[in-house]
């Protein structure tokens, strides 16, 4: 007996060992994925865990200093200050970027990879790999287009399943906020249980019919689960108005001009939905009935009243957030040619005049982070050759550019280096609750870009686009200052000029 007893022990513990394993990757699945993944030599352009990286302009929280950063299996372990200063060891493997910029990865909270059900629209191997090469490190992405839209947790799990050994960098996932689940706590809370950061809404038609619109009744309902859980919900804010503005598609108006499209989207559709969201914010604020809920606005275009309503309500001490993106600080509506509707989104871009009060706005705090909003879709879609801009989808395909469209735009306005890192590193590593990325600081992911502000380059058809339809991104033609050069994912060095990694070793991000 006691012989048996002997033999049938060992297979118990493995048995055990491996049961409280699977159980515990279902439960901790960001954290184990990277003990898993960065075992493999696969993952990195870059035969080394240890190893240093030097640079004369390291962008860190102190400030941008010259020095050294120190890594080790995937983690900063220590900064150095002073160029050329490192480890004693011979052994250890010192990449030096000179002149180049060594920066905190992009976090990119506004990202459509359309995966599962439209990998033809983008995907998350393009669509990662696109990330990488433009030194973005981490995505969040939407709840659509994919299809089914992430609504609950058996349709996140089918998100999760299909980034499997797809990722490229590490991602996190936003829930949807529809009537259905709304009004359905248990599966708005199955959701939130199951690992998204948060949930994203609509408070104007979607254009997926699998995700309805909500009102601010809904939005209500959803707040009070979201404030236990003390994550955020995201908001596409704009309401339909009925006013002279709006054309009907049996007008007579032109709808290949551009004017067309913007006249139908006015920035009153904006203010009415702010003014609908502020009307509950008040009650984010400490002691308030939704304290522990939070606010995050989508996409802001409008940059007079609409931007008025939040900075009163942020001066209210309102738990509400805001941000813009790259088109809109980059284009304004008086350069976009007859019938280029690589141009159109909604909220649509607009004048001139709102692009310079957004920038001012940007620099001067009042808009939180920037995020590209990145939205493909198939060439048909889009309707290049009618150029018709009240048909054609919307949406402005832009991952792979995040960092050199800001910043070729941002220099004319005075922005640094620190103000970039913190609108594409810290401010949304924050919002998004990622605790251990988005600053160059000993313990947190080594997730880093390296890239050079004063390089010059032209997006024409032989410059490296990894995005699924290179040709529908509206960047496409223009000079752009700010190259990526190199891109660390946790350590991996993910992408060097050109080339990805073996493998896509990526980690999906779970909130606990």
């Amino acid at each position: 007996m006691d012989q048996l007893l002997w033999r049938v022990l060992p297979l118990l513990t493995i048995l055990v060992s491996f049961v409280l394993f699977f159980y515990l990757q279902d439960s901790y699945r960001a954290q184990l994925y990277p003990l898993i993944k960065l075992s493999g030599d696969k993952c990195s352009l870059l035969p080394h865990r240890h190893f240093w990286i030097t640079s004369k302009r390291i962008v860190t929280p102190q400030g941008i200093i010259s020095g050294s950063v120190e890594i080790n299996e995937g983690k900063i372990i220590s900064v150095i200050e002073g160029y050329g200063k490192q480890g004693k060891s011979k052994q250890e493997e010192v990449i030096d970027y000179g002149d180049a910029v060594v920066m905190p990865g992009l976090i990119d909270v506004h990202v459509h990879l359309d995966e599962p059900g439209r990998t033809e629209w983008e995907g998350f191997d393009t669509g990662t790999r696109a990330a990488a090469a433009g030194g973005v490190t981490t995505v969040v992405d939407m709840p659509l287009n994919n299809h089914p839209t992430t609504v609950s947790k058996e349709t996140l799990k089918l998100k999760l399943d299909a980034a499997e050994d797809k990722i490229y960098v590490d991602v996190g996932f936003w829930g949807g906020l529809v009537p259905e689940n709304a009004l359905n706590t248990s599966i708005l809370e199955g959701l939130l249980n199951a690992g998204v950061l948060g949930v994203k809404s609509f408070m104007c038609p979607s254009g997926i019919n699998d995700f309805p619109m909500t009102t601010i009744d809904h939005i209500k309902a959803g707040l009070s689960v979201l404030a236990r859980y003390r994550r955020p919900l995201v908001v596409h804010a704009e309401i339909q108005q009925d006013s002279e503005n709006h054309l009907e598609l049996n007008d007579n108006h032109d709808p290949r001009a551009y004017l067309t499209y913007l006249n139908t989207r006015p920035p009153s559709w904006e203010e009415a939905a702010i003014k609908q969201l502020v009307g509950v914010t008040k009650d984010t604020r400490i002691g308030g009935t939704l304290e522990g809920a939070h606010v995050h606005i989508v996409h802001l275009s409008d940059s007079s009243a609409s931007l008025d309503l939040i900075k009163e309500a942020k001066s209210r001490g309102d738990s509400i957030t805001v941000e813009t993106c790259p088109h809109y600080l980059a284009f304004s509506s008086e350069e976009i040619p007859y019938g280029d509707t690589r141009f159109k989104c909604s909220p649509p871009i607009r004048d001139a005049f709102n692009k310079e009060k957004l920038w001012e706005a940007v620099l001067e705090g009042h808009i939180d982070l920037l995020s590209s909003d990145h939205s493909p879709t198939v060439p048909k879609l889009k309707l290049l050759e009618e150029g018709d801009f009240l048909k054609a989808w919307g949406g402005v395909s832009s991952l792979q550019f995040d960092l050199p469209v800001t910043w070729s735009s941002g220099k004319k306005y005075g922005l640094t280096l620190e103000q970039l890192s913190l609108l594409w590193s810290k401010k949304p590593a924050t919002f998004a609750g990622l605790e251990s990325k988005g600053a160059i600081a000993v313990g947190n992911h080594a997730d880093i870009a390296v890239w050079q502000p004063e390089l010059e380059f032209d997006l024409n058809d032989d410059y490296p686009v990894f995005l699924k339809h290179p040709s529908l991104s509206a960047y496409m033609g223009r000079r752009l200052s700010g190259k990526v050069l190199d891109t660390f994912v946790r350590g991996n060095l993910v992408f060097k000029k050109g080339k990805h990694a073996p493998a896509a070793c990526g980690v999906p991000i779970l909130a606990k």
